[in-house]
Parts: structure tokens; sequence; C-alpha cells
């Protein structure tokens, strides 16, 4: 992370509601859609999307090509589930029509149904930080204390949930090739939705084959499991990270939740790029009226005038070994080390 400059004022870990309104003022600045500047990123990563799965299919079976293009195709898709998250908070395009458009037309290759996706994201904006609401939070995390109260077998899914070896490829699998088929609250906000986009999926599955046959289905299944295994890498370090930050009701500030519970990933301009900016995840959450193509460029200017807390490979790579909230200390730490049994108290 930056330290600290004495000309800078830190945003965190100490908040103050100057602060807030200073920077609330700062990035209202940036929340201007642009159709052109849209209409650029949507069609453009499409053109990217396509092209390397083509590209894909038409190099098979040069392995190494294939799998160069694999990833950049991974990369797209993962662009593409950003652009479909900006049209659920209304900010890619000017108007509401057509970010709705948009975001039903994305949800096919992004494996996701949208208006439920819209909801449920929209749960997690307003209850990010709260302890007590963490069922709306992408990846479940407990506290210190609810670890030392947990029986062995609850310690055992929790320790094998949060492997990154497991969590990564078979969650990244699970949630968007299974848990959307039927995601949480699709009876509720839109059962028909759901199962029309599982149609249009279906339909999309069957044009590969009937296009490219095993070979594509099976390019196909590649990049939706990198850009899986992407997605969860992304969410994860969205909001776990040494010096996140969580609270309980009536000490919640949501402010503070956004910018200290929420990381700025500074990872290189091409990862920027490759995932629409969504690395810069705290202003995202101070006001998602920001449309993800400003989101980089507000970032850096909001570091001229505020010292803010970034992550870059290292710190990013380390927080994977980070598994409980500790209340106590306000952080993000590792699973405590088990005594063993037999251990002489005070022993060499």
């Amino acid at each position: 992370m930056h330290a600290a400059s004495p000309t800078r004022p830190q945003i965190t870990p100490e908040y103050r509601q100057e602060a807030e309104r200073e920077i609330r003022a700062f990035v209202r600045d940036w929340t201007a859609r642009d159709d052109r500047i849209a209409s650029l990123s949507y069609f453009g990563t499409f053109i990217v999307y396509f092209l390397t799965l083509w590209a894909a299919v038409a190099a098979w079976p040069s392995w190494w090509l294939v799998a160069a293009l694999v990833v950049v195709n991974a990369f797209a898709g993962v662009r593409l589930y950003v652009l479909q998250h900006d049209c659920g908070h209304g900010s890619l395009f000017t108007s509401t029509r057509a970010n709705d458009l948009a975001g039903h037309v994305l949800s096919i290759f992004t494996l996701t149904p949208y208006r439920v996706m819209k909801h449920n994201h929209n749960q997690h904006h307003s209850h990010l930080g709260n302890l007590d609401e963490r069922d709306t939070t992408e990846i479940l995390t407990l506290t210190l204390r609810e670890w030392q109260a947990a029986g062995p077998w609850r310690r055992l899914y929790y320790r094998l949930y949060r492997n990154p070896f497991i969590m990564i490829p078979i969650g990244g699998l699970f949630t968007y090739v299974l848990a959307y088929r039927w995601p949480k609250n699709a009876g509720r906000i839109d059962a028909a939705g759901v199962l029309l986009h599982n149609l249009g999926l279906v339909g999309w599955v069957g044009l590969l084959w009937g296009l490219g046959g095993w070979p594509a289905l099976a390019i196909y299944a590649g990049t939706v499991f990198v850009a899986g295994c992407l997605g969860v890498f992304l969410v994860y370090l969205q909001h776990n990270f040494e010096d996140t930050w969580w609270d309980r009701k009536p000490d919640l500030n949501p402010a503070r939740a956004a910018l200290q519970g929420s990381s700025a990933l500074d990872l290189g301009w091409w990862f920027d790029l490759a995932v629409a900016n969504i690395t810069y995840h705290d202003i995202h959450h101070f006001n998602a009226n920001i449309p993800s193509y400003r989101l980089r460029a507000c970032h850096r200017a909001l570091r001229r005038k505020y010292e803010v807390q970034t992550i870059g490979w290292a710190e990013a790579l380390r927080s994977f070994t980070l598994k409980l909230w500790d209340e106590e200390q306000q952080r993000l730490v590792p699973f405590p080390r088990e005594r063993r049994r037999g251990a002489v108290p005070g022993g060499a």
C-alpha cells in the first residue's frame, strides 16, 4: 500500500464526515455517461469476444494457440460481465431502456440472468460491510469469534470453502454454470426471465455446436472455466484483504465501508483494460453511478488529492491466505494456529 503523505490526507483507516463530503463532491464530476464511449466499450468487447472464439475454433487443434485465444476470450467474457454490471446500475448508457436492453443481451454470454443479478447486486451494495447481513456478500467470511465457536464439520467446510485451489476453479464453475441457472431470489424477482435466459443459453450452445461441433463446445467450456476463475479471483479481492472493514449497526458507516471495505487493485493498465476497470471497486461502491469507462481516470485523479490505499500483485496474492475477520483488531487474519495435542505449556 502507499505510505502516508504529509500533503495528502488519508481516506482510511480513520474516516471523517468532512472527507466524505469532499470526496462525494469530487467523484460526482465523473458520473457523466457518454453513449459513444459506452457503445465503443460494448460493441468493441463483443467483437473481441466473437473474433477470439472464432479464431480458437479455426486454430483447433493447435493447442498453444487455442490456449492463448481462450485466455483472451475469457478476459473478454469477464469484461462483458462488468458491462452487464454497469447496466444493472444504469451507468453504462444514458437511458434506462438502453441499459436494460444491453443487460439482457449480455446475460447470454455472461451466463447471468440480468434482472435477478441486478436485484442481488443492489442488495450487496445496500448491506456492504454489515456483519449482520453477510448473506448478501459474494464470498462468505466468518469472524474469528465464530470460528472459535464452530464445530469440526463447520470448520472443515469453511477451510475447504476458503481454499483458493477449491474456491477459484470449483467456485467459478459452480456459480456461473450451476447456481446462476436458478440464482438466489430468482422465484421472487423474475422466474420467467430466468427460464427465458436459460433457454437463450441453450440456443447459444446449440449454435456453437451447429457451427463448430465438438471443438467449439470444448473451447467454449474452456473459456467459461477460465472466465469463472477470473471472476472469483476478482470478486474475492474486492472485499477480502487485510485492511478491509466490517462493522455492525448502529456503528456501521456506509461511506467507510465503501472506501475502506472495498479494494483498489493496482494490477497494471492492461489488466484494468481487460476487466473494464472494475479493479477500482472502492469508488464504485462509494458512487455506483460512475461508468466503468471513467473509473480508472477518476481513481487516478483522486490519488492526487488523497492518500488512497491500493493493492498490488504481491498483496493481492497474499490476501488469499487471510480467512477470518477479527473484530478486535479490525482486520482480516489467517486461520489461528491450532495447538498440538500433548504439548507442554512453556516447554521447548
